[in-house]
């Protein structure tokens, strides 16, 4: 072998594993675990609208999420996600590699929020329940749930507003605007009030407005779900003779005060068009957020002759219910003995 081919083959032979040594390299850049390395749990990282590629870092840093930040900050030089930071919610799952999550911080692609609200009573509850985990200022979005303007445009007056959110879980971008969440609220509420829906409140009638009001006092008298069909069939026997509602979570909810555990001659006198004590027919607006359960309740009320009922001795959570005002007096001081054999004042 001449000197000239020896000299080819060993640069060959050098030229190949260098070639190999830095395909193996790029392959280790891109494909091996580099991000919660040997992590338990997946991390989420959260991506503010305005970020720069240097804040995206110093957050992976500060919770020790890159294993190699050489070769992960070569990949984002490559893709060139530096120049294209998109704010959002990432989750980042044990020994993710480099290209899998640069990639998806590239293309934006969020992981969505899981949202779940329940035993929501006001706007201002609604919205510590959900401020903390959207990106949007809370306050914000109380301004919209208290201007007549936002609620009228979704076809609510300020008072009823609240009718428009049901409880439940929802997948929502951690960016959505205040205004994007009312829109997806809204769609969700639609869903629920079919045609279906609509000609059963009109064949009871009331509008699905009156539903939800009635429904949430429904729902604050009893959680028995076997039970709110009997409470709502009261609640319209005592419409349709014209008699005072006479539901104590209403002047809870006039009172202001939602640890009451008696309702005192003094609470049933507040002047507040939630006084169903003192004023006929149904408050202005919900007591607090109705649920599906509740609103079909009283879509599907159990026909009956009750017009009274009070909780049962044995504070089981149900009710007993009475025809008459008698037998219900009868019934009333068996609970008021209980509560009073409890100290409970």
């Amino acid at each position: 072998m001449t000197k000239k081919r020896k000299l080819f083959t060993h640069f060959l032979v050098l030229f190949s594993t260098v070639a190999a040594s830095f395909a193996f390299y790029l392959w280790q850049v891109y494909s091996s675990p580099n991000l919660n390395v040997d992590g338990k749990e997946t991390f989420v990282l959260y991506i503010p609208e305005g970020s720069d590629y240097n804040q995206v870092l110093d957050s992976l840093r500060s919770h020790n999420i890159i294993h190699n930040e050489i070769a992960f900050g070569f990949l984002t030089k490559r893709k060139g996600y530096r120049e294209e930071i998109k704010a959002g919610r990432y989750e980042i799952p044990p020994n993710s590699s480099n290209n899998t999550i640069i990639s998806k911080l590239l293309a934006g692609r969020q992981d969505p929020v899981k949202l779940t609200f329940n035993n929501i009573r006001t706007k201002e509850d609604l919205v510590r329940k959900i401020g903390s985990r959207l990106a949007f200022n809370g306050e914000e979005l109380l301004a919209k749930l208290q201007d007549e303007d936002t609620a009228n445009k979704y076809g609510f007056k300020s008072e009823t507003f609240m009718n428009m959110f049901l409880p439940d879980t929802y997948f929502i971008y951690w960016t959505v605007t205040p205004d994007a969440f009312l829109d997806r609220m809204h769609s969700e509420y639609k869903k629920f009030w079919t045609e279906e829906r609509k000609a059963k409140a009109e064949s009871i009638a009331l509008s699905p407005d009156q539903v939800g009001i009635l429904a949430s006092i429904v729902q604050s008298e009893t959680n028995k779900k076997d039970e709110m069909p009997v409470v709502a069939g009261v609640y319209m026997n005592r419409l349709r003779i014209g008699m005072p509602l006479q539901a104590d979570p209403t002047v809870k909810f006039a009172v202001g005060d939602f640890s009451l555990k008696r309702i005192l001659h003094k609470h049933l006198s507040i002047d507040s068009p939630y006084n169903t004590y003192k004023n006929t027919g149904l408050p202005p607006g919900p007591i607090a957020l109705p649920e599906r359960v509740a609103l079909d309740a009283v879509l599907n009320y159990q026909k009956h002759n009750y017009t009274y009922f009070s909780a049962k001795e044995d504070f089981s959570g149900y009710h007993n219910f009475a025809e008459n005002f008698n037998e219900h007096i009868k019934n009333a001081q068996r609970y008021q003995t209980a509560l009073n054999q409890r100290g409970i004042r």
